[in-house]
């Protein structure tokens, strides 16, 4: 009987896919690796897939977007991260593939890990900020653990003391000499960070981070935006560079930083991880060029020498490395030439971004094109496999859209894609970045695309009369290619589909008393006058009093919007803002976007939870 209700659920699944995306964004494979466990973001299932028979085996329906896994030590128990404002971890039982349980957990919730005594489970609460501490036998979240910026990976080490969260996103100003996002060391016993990784300048979209199976190393994906540069060219990274960071457990600091790039071809949007068992061989997934890289762990290391924490004048200099210590966050990343070799995936393999190694083979799951790649690793020229996890279907134009903003391809020799300074469904990196379309030596950073095909004209100081001139002008001076109408037309539709994420601090959907006080300061300090309800810009340009030493006399900025600003520090053309209090306070001394020279700290703090709540 089983086995039909099982065919029902998959003829079922099925026709319900026709029309809808997978989606595959997470995986994992069972205790016995004989099955491959699929989040499918878009579809709202969790997906098993029989590796000796080559099918999909069973399904499960979720109702909110699945989108990290993880497995009880047992094999018996799936848990499944839900995201959404209010997101649930999903309890499936393994053998009868259905959900037995949920536990609530915060703001877009992903990566759930469990500790290695089996009892407790952690999850990244993206917007949040924080961790949620779980006991998974009262199924109760014993507290959360605040890091820094939108966690989105996390592993524990083998002896369940330390949990390493990847934060996608640097906090604090941009206006400043060092910018990058760092990996949270939390000590799960004190409950608490007791230790912030610094990388290299520049890095951000943190992706997946794992930790060897002999414990000895983690390894971690990122971008490495060169901020402090003239976009003038893609090429050897002069703009973006893709980057594996290796960190030392034992010492628990950044043992060193390579670029995944060739000097002549980039390798954009690393994201997944995954170790062989013996931890001999690193498997990582570029999303934007379709392909993985396959990695000798130990040649690494040992074309990776470590650089000492701070510099010793003593010593005798090596004046072929410009960066003498970790301290001086060097911009001069080696890349990994030889020991490595890249793959491209299958014609049609769109989108890698989950890896899992079984054996002597990869699996990656492809997040465009629904598929499987399979990847034989024990061959000097591995033998590439595609599987279609569901039914073949043409994307329509906003998947297009959002596939192409994506895409490397689109980029000269294959550097970046649009959401490499744009990550996190077109939001922002938080960087400063001199773009050639407003002259030169005036950075302004990098604003959120969300509402940018309704809020014309577009960029700080309107140079792009709309969103469509914006899209063709940016693959032309970013990506350094030609675009198709097809392409910018696709990439507008993707864009126009966005919708704002509801703010973390909304108290059920809906603004809290304090926030509604704030609502009130709002419009009696002049804020209303220019953030107009609705859109909360009236799309004119104004002199606010933010003009700096790169700025023309003359320069007037349009109002951004404060729809899902909460999402988008740092504040004000230039990034010098790191918090909305310091827009409004530190950074408003002339009371030009707005006079809240009158107000007492109790209305400061309630106006800053109003704009964050919007």
């Amino acid at each position: 009987m089983r086995w039909l209700i099982g065919f029902l659920a998959l003829a079922t699944f099925k026709i319900a896919a026709a029309s809808v995306p997978l989606s595959p964004t997470a995986l994992i494979a069972s205790q016995d690796n004989k099955a491959l466990y699929l989040a499918c973001a878009t579809a709202n299932r969790v997906l098993c897939f029989d590796i000796a028979k080559q099918r999909l085996s069973a399904t499960v329906a979720t109702q909110e977007q699945p989108s990290g896994l993880a497995l009880s030590a047992d094999g018996l128990r799936l848990y499944v991260t839900c995201a959404a404002p209010k997101s649930q971890v999903c309890i499936v039982d393994v053998a009868k593939w259905e959900i037995v349980g949920t536990i609530p957990v915060g703001h877009t919730a992903l990566a759930p890990v469990i500790s290695p005594d089996g009892k407790t489970l952690y999850v990244c609460n993206r917007f949040n900020d924080d961790v949620s501490m779980i006991d998974l036998a009262a199924k109760k979240e014993l507290c959360r653990i605040p890091v820094q910026r939108e966690p989105v990976a996390a592993d524990i080490t083998k002896d369940g003391k330390y949990l390493l969260v990847s934060n996608h996103l640097p906090t604090g100003r941009a206006d400043v000499d060092y910018v990058a996002a760092a990996v949270s060391v939390i000590d799960l016993t004190a409950g608490k960070v007791v230790k912030e990784l610094q990388l290299p300048n520049g890095s951000g979209s943190l992706n997946d981070i794992r930790i060897s199976p002999d414990g000895k190393y983690a390894a971690l994906t990122h971008i490495v935006g060169r901020f402090n540069r003239l976009p003038t060219r893609p090429t050897e990274g002069w703009i973006n560079a893709n980057a594996l960071t290796i960190i030392d457990m034992a010492k628990m600091r950044v043992y060193g930083t390579t670029l995944l790039d060739d000097h002549y071809r980039g390798a954009a949007n690393p994201w997944g991880v995954a170790w062989s068992h013996d931890s001999a061989t690193l498997v990582v997934t570029h999303a934007g060029t379709h392909e993985i890289s396959v990695i000798d762990f130990q040649k690494l290391l040992a074309r990776l020498p470590p650089l000492p924490s701070t510099y010793n004048p003593v010593k005798t200099a090596d004046y072929y490395a410009t960066s003498k210590a970790q301290s001086e966050l060097p911009d001069d990343l080696p890349y990994f030439v030889g020991n490595r070799f890249r793959v491209k995936l299958p014609t049609g393999d769109l989108g890698p971004r989950a890896v899992v190694i079984v054996g002597h083979t990869a699996y990656v799951a492809n997040y465009f094109s629904d598929t499987l790649s399979v990847i034989d690793l024990s061959t000097p020229k591995p033998k590439v496999e595609s599987i279609l996890l569901g039914p073949k279907q043409e994307m329509d134009a906003v998947r297009k859209g959002e596939f192409c903003f994506h895409d490397a391809g689109l980029c000269f020799e294959g550097w970046q894609s649009c959401s490499s300074c744009h990550p996190g469904d077109a939001r922002a990196d938080g960087l400063n970045w001199d773009l050639l379309n407003d002259g030169i030596g005036n950075p302004k950073n990098a604003k959120s695309l969300l509402l940018a095909t309704r809020t014309s004209p577009v960029m700080w100081l309107g140079v792009r009369s709309n969103a469509t001139v914006a899209i063709r002008a940016g693959i032309q001076s970013m990506l350094f290619t030609i675009p198709s109408n097809d392409v910018v037309d696709s990439i507008g539709a993707y864009l126009d589909s966005l919708k704002p994420v509801p703010s973390p601090y909304l108290v059920i959907g809906k603004l809290s008393k304090p926030a509604e006080r704030g609502e009130k300061v709002f419009i009696r300090a002049g804020c209303a006058d220019c953030h107009v309800s609705g859109l909360y810009t009236d799309q004119l340009p104004h002199d606010v009093g933010t003009r700096a030493s790169f700025d023309k006399p003359t320069d007037r900025f349009y109002t951004p919007t404060l729809i899902e600003v909460w999402r988008t520090a740092p504040y004000l053309h230039d990034g010098s803002a790191a918090t909305i209090r310091d827009v409004i306070t530190t950074r408003n001394p002339e009371g030009k976007h707005g006079d809240v020279t009158d107000l007492s700290k109790q209305e400061i703090d309630d106006l800053c939870l109003y704009v964050l709540s919007l």
